[in-house]
């Protein structure tokens, strides 16, 4: 009779080796046995299997004890004294890249056959470098040693329905084979008797963990990491989206507060004006619909309670040109460092565009005060009415250790429609300042408002809320390519006003029914610059046409005003404008970026008081490079249960159209915030550990440990096996498998 004894891991195929073997012999008349020792283990655990072949019938159906024959499936399962039960004469079987003689201390005085099988399993696709498919393969090689012909062995193979790759890597495996017998002599290990002991009730061994450090076994091991959630990746001021959103959801407005105000004083505004583009890239967005961020933040700057403002603690002083968002933004880091800073603004009071160029509909008066006035109770001395020119510039210099500079877009774009004595078209900021101070009535006139921006849509809507019977807006390209935020677009369409795409003005003329706007209609070519399609004429006879008004507003973009600094200066972000006799100064906001959003200037002063506190210090307080982006990909969807979003209360078209009431008015829930709490646990938390416990739960061998919070989980190595479970429990890509 013979014998064998298949060492292998769960996953290789060894039972059916077993099998491969057995079936091969049964075809040629022999009496043959297979079968496998199972349990409970998984991809990856020890497990062994045996096969028996004989002219008479087979009435052993024990395991093998001493076989003629042992075939190792991996040689990680190697220990010396492994061949100790094999019989004087017996041949062992490796699948190993290693050569024979390399095993000449292991297995001295024996026949020893080695194979590449999974290289050769691996590259013909069954399985995988950490999981290889080897039991075909390792077949060709049996067969060779146990001179069973290769056509013998395919018969076996097609009985069990094996084809195609498998018996190509039979084959290979067949040709290449490697079989020496070891010098030396044969090494038995001494007898060791020992008496079974039955464990008391109360044994510590009962309930702990097993004696066999079953990590000794793993291919693979769990990684645990943090990716970046996309919402932090996109978000222009820098904000922890995810941080504040989980605090949120356990009803800690409090920290979830704390954590916007580390990179942004102005929370409630954002959580008004910001064109969130967190909620755009919101993965949950791919499952059902995106969280509201916006309204979640404006929720934690309502319901949550600011720290209390440090005083300076440093000798050297800033000065900051323009109290936009990007100049308070600056100004209100730099005093969290300690430095005493002087804040210089052209208008009367505080704000910049915040509050001569956004609507109250969107952004009430109290909030915007109610922001400035928290970051005005640190170290920050406000200069208003101060239209500071060059030389102004050069004795800050000399009076300040740095200067930053975020006057915003002062020079607007202007459009030469000819001359008409009754309707001049007048600038939409300019227009926006008039109506915020009440300056401006249109009763039962018509407006026309050239561009797609924020400002354009800004100008309409104002104009349908004084009192104009009419409200076009007129637009060169289409709608998706209007750089206004979609909402207010929306919003703007609901209200009424009627938005004209694909049209560009030619000229302004007076007739005797008034003013005659002449409109030229436009196709989509080829992308410009900006990567949008570049609109060219239509050439169509009916494509210019005239529209009546009694008011033209310009809405077409601003530049910057770089009269202030020295002659042939460059302006670059973040970076110190050095050649004057004084301190460097940095510029910042949409002075330097145009980037055009509230959002987009306090991330732009976060960096500069990084880059001026370096500059003055020495110390580096940039973050190290973020992590990959969380993916929608990396999130297990079907984990999670489908919510709709939470219900924001808003005035109906009807009641604001006439009124600067604002618009958005909070969660339907109410002031007690859970409408809130309920959207933030919509958020999947991409790619952030929040302590779900399902890879605690759902882990076989119970090695996972809960430490402290900063600990958070960890794995016990020693007894992981590697299965994997935990990170396909995992359902926001929390963690990952590495190959040991």
């Amino acid at each position: 009779m013979m014998e064998i004894t298949i060492c292998g891991r769960g996953g290789q195929g060894g039972v059916t080796l077993a099998k491969i073997i057995a079936s091969a012999y049964f075809l040629k008349g022999k009496y043959v046995q297979a079968f496998g020792v199972y349990a409970a283990e998984r991809s990856g655990a020890p497990i062994q299997a045996f096969a028996r072949v004989d002219d008479n019938e087979i009435t052993n159906h024990n395991q093998v004890q001493n076989p003629d024959y042992l075939i190792v499936l991996d040689r990680t399962l190697i220990v010396p004294g492994m061949d100790a039960t094999l019989k004087n004469g017996g041949s062992i079987i490796v699948n190993t890249p290693d050569d024979n003689t390399d095993y000449k201390e292991l297995f001295p005085g024996r026949e020893v056959a080695t194979i590449d099988a999974t290289s050769i399993a691996v590259s013909n696709g069954l399985g995988t470098r950490t999981v290889p498919i080897v039991n075909t393969t390792m077949a060709g090689a049996v067969a060779r040693v146990l001179d069973l012909s290769l056509m013998d062995l395919l018969a076996g193979l097609e009985h069990l329905n094996f084809a195609g790759t498998n018996k190509t890597c039979a084959r290979e495996a067949y040709k290449m084979v490697r079989s020496q017998k070891i010098p030396g002599e044969i090494v038995k290990p001494p007898e060791v008797t020992s008496k079974p002991r039955v464990a008391d009730l109360f044994d510590d061994d009962v309930g702990g963990m097993p004696k066999i450090k079953t990590g000794s076994w793993a291919t693979r091991k769990p990684e645990r990491r943090q990716l970046t959630p996309p919402c932090n990746h996109v978000c222009p001021a820098g904000n922890d989206v995810q941080g504040f959103v989980a605090a949120v959801g356990k009803e800690n407005y409090d920290k979830a507060l704390g954590i916007i105000l580390e990179t942004s004083p102005l929370p409630a505004i954002c959580g008004r004006v910001c064109p969130a583009p967190c909620m755009e890239t919101c993965n949950r967005a791919e499952y059902d619909t995106s969280v509201n961020v916006r309204e979640i933040e404006r929720a934690a700057a309502e319901l949550g309670v600011r720290t209390a403002p440090n005083r300076s603690s440093r000798q050297e002083k800033v000065a900051v040109v323009g109290s936009g968002p990007a100049g308070l933004s600056t100004a209100y880091q730099l005093a969290k460092l300690g430095y005493p800073v002087s804040l210089y603004e052209a208008g009367d009071e505080l704000g910049g565009v915040m509050r001569t160029g956004i609507p109250a509909y969107r952004l009430p008066r109290d909030v915007l005060d109610e922001e400035i006035d928290y970051i005005l109770q640190y170290d920050i001395a406000p200069h208003t009415g101060c239209q500071l020119r060059r030389e102004d510039m050069l004795r800050l210099s000399r009076e300040y250790q740095a200067v930053f500079v975020a006057t915003g877009l002062q020079n607007v774009s202007d459009l030469d429609l000819g001359n008409s004595a009754s309707a001049e078209p007048v600038q939409g900021l300019h227009f926006l300042e008039q109506v915020r101070q009440g300056n401006q009535r249109l009763d039962g006139q018509r407006v026309i408002v050239i561009g797609g921006g924020n400002t354009a849509m800004d100008a309409a809507r104002s104009a349908l809320r004084i009192g104009a019977s009419e409200v076009r807006v007129v637009y060169r390209r289409t709608r998706s390519e209007m750089p206004a935020i979609h909402e207010e677009i929306e919003q703007a369409l609901e209200e009424g006003i009627i938005l004209d795409e694909l049209v560009a003005p030619v000229s302004l003329t007076d007739s005797d029914e008034g003013p005659l706007l002449t409109c030229q209609g436009m196709v989509l070519g080829p992308p410009d610059a900006s990567g949008r399609p570049r609109p060219v004429a239509d050439t169509s006879p009916e494509a210019r046409f005239n529209l009546r008004c009694d008011l033209v507003i310009l809405a077409l973009g601003q530049s910057h005003d770089i009269s202030i600094l020295p002659e042939g200066s460059v302006i670059k972000e973040g970076e110190a404008l050095l050649g004057l006799s004084g301190a460097p100064f940095f510029m910042g906001g949409d002075f330097a970026t145009n980037a055009g959003t509230v959002s987009a200037a306090i991330g732009c002063g976060v960096r500069a008081a990084r880059h001026i506190h370096r500059t003055l210090s020495g110390e580096d307080l940039f973050p190290p490079p973020e992590e990959p982006v969380a993916s929608a990909e990396a999130i297990k969807f079907q984990r999670f249960e489908h919510l709709p979003p939470e219900k924001v209360n808003t005035l109906s078209p009807a009641e604001r159209r006439r009124c600067f009431d604002e618009v958005h008015l909070g969660f339907q829930a109410g002031p007690d915030g859970t409408g809130a709490v309920g959207e933030a646990l919509r958020c999947l938390s991409c790619g952030v550990c929040n302590s779900c416990d399902r890879c605690l739960e759902y882990c076989p061998e119970g090695i996972l440990r809960q430490g402290s919070e900063e600990e958070g989980y960890y794995f016990d190595l020693e007894y992981c096996k590697g299965c994997g479970v935990c990170m396909t429990a995992c359902p926001r890509g929390a963690i990952y498998m590495t190959n040991l």
